[in-house]
């Protein structure tokens, strides 16, 4: 009986076999030695994992920041001079341009009754979160009935985007635009099929994501680049539209924040950083649920949700491997230890990888041995 067709290194040869094999336990052991740090220190265990939410400080600076902004847009200010105000007070860069935040969140965020306290979030914004993890749920668990390979794993790879996606619910990450750009991008991973020709649903709900937090710009890059290898030219230009029309938005908004530069601003020091693997893993491990776990075991389950997905032999799972790849390396070169939520991006629907991780080491160890394979069947015969 051939191995099924949805397992990707079931039909591989030795060779190949063999050096992902090892390049796994390579990453497996590093993982586990290799250190996590957020801007507040190192991340060793559950307790330590807590500081990003509790810590020394009631309100990590960043999220204060943002509280404030959205106050005096609450009171009928501009948001770039707000912005202006706020960045000076706590002494944060305004040049590059970067630096600022887009205005999406904050402009949504105060037309919402504010919370009692900001550390616990707002009650509106907790039904919209809730209903974002509800909707997240319902399209993935429809696509892994209908996916080869999902159907078998459909409950329990269920129970793991929940625990990816449950993030959303924490009132203390309201403020993060990362947060609600990758529940965003969670649902239209979710909602995308253009093999049935159904891929309107995902381009809306990136271009959400796109709109809070231009860290999204590479789901939509990736996603563009499958439709045009694919050759679906009418999908490809609304990928195109939607590159060219984020463009647009982040020219003006990056003119606008140059004109309210002084000589005196700080600029703010470089992103290119070159953490290596651990910038990567402290990227996704603080900023999701994997920090509430010792980092001996959170880094190596983080390899190995991207093992799973990888070991999934279907367009949305290559997708997927590509993705995370891809962020995993910026994430190496870019990035400093107060930015640990960057990777709220792409942690939401790395859980899922782990559903089929027995599947993937299954299929990899039968083709990197098949003469143990070979025994075990001439002897059950």
């Amino acid at each position: 009986m051939t191995a099924p067709e949805w397992n990707r290194f079931a039909h591989w040869k030795a060779g190949p076999a063999r050096a992902v094999l090892a390049l796994l336990l390579t990453f497996l052991v590093l993982a586990a030695i290799t250190p996590m740090r957020s801007g507040e220190g190192v991340h060793t265990s559950l307790a330590e994992g807590r500081k990003v939410e509790e810590g020394a400080k009631a309100r990590d600076e960043d999220l204060a920041l943002y509280d404030r902004v959205t106050e005096h847009l609450r009171r009928g200010e501009n948001y770039y001079e707000a912005v202006a105000i706020e960045h000076r007070a706590s002494r944060y860069p305004l040049r590059p341009g970067f630096a600022v935040r887009l205005p999406t969140l904050a402009t949504i965020q105060a037309q919402l009754p504010p919370p009692a306290n900001p550390s616990d979030g707002g009650k509106v914004e907790a039904l919209l979160a809730l209903a974002l993890i509800a909707a997240i749920l319902i399209v993935w668990w429809r696509r892994l009935g209908e996916e080869p390979g999902g159907e078998g794993v459909r409950l329990w790879a269920t129970v793991l985007v929940f625990l990816g996606v449950q993030i959303l619910s924490i009132g203390y990450f309201f403020v993060l635009h990362e947060l609600w750009s990758g529940g965003l991008l969670a649902l239209a991973m979710g909602l995308y099929r253009p093999e049935k020709g159904k891929w309107t649903g995902a381009w809306i709900a990136a271009a959400a994501a796109l709109s809070l937090r231009e860290h999204a710009l590479p789901f939509v890059l990736l996603l563009g680049a499958f439709a045009l290898w694919n050759r679906r030219w009418r999908e490809f230009g609304a990928w195109a539209l939607l590159v060219g029309l984020f463009i647009a938005a982040m020219a003006l908004h990056l003119h606008t924040v140059a004109g309210l530069v002084r000589p005196d601003d700080p600029v703010g020091p470089s992103w290119l950083t070159l953490r290596g693997l651990s910038g990567w893993m402290s990227m996704v491990v603080l900023s999701s649920n994997l920090r509430l776990i010792p980092a001996m075991l959170a880094g190596p389950l983080m390899v190995l949700m991207v093992f799973g997905w990888a070991g999934w032999r279907t367009p949305i799972a290559t997708f997927a491997t590509l993705l995370f790849l891809g962020y995993g390396l910026a994430f190496m070169i870019g990035g400093r230890g107060d930015n640990w939520y960057w990777g709220m991006m792409i942690a939401p629907m790395m859980w899922l990888g782990l559903a089929f991780v027995p599947m993937a080491l299954k299929g990899l160890a039968s083709a990197a041995f098949p003469s143990a394979k070979a025994a075990a069947s001439s002897e059950g015969a």
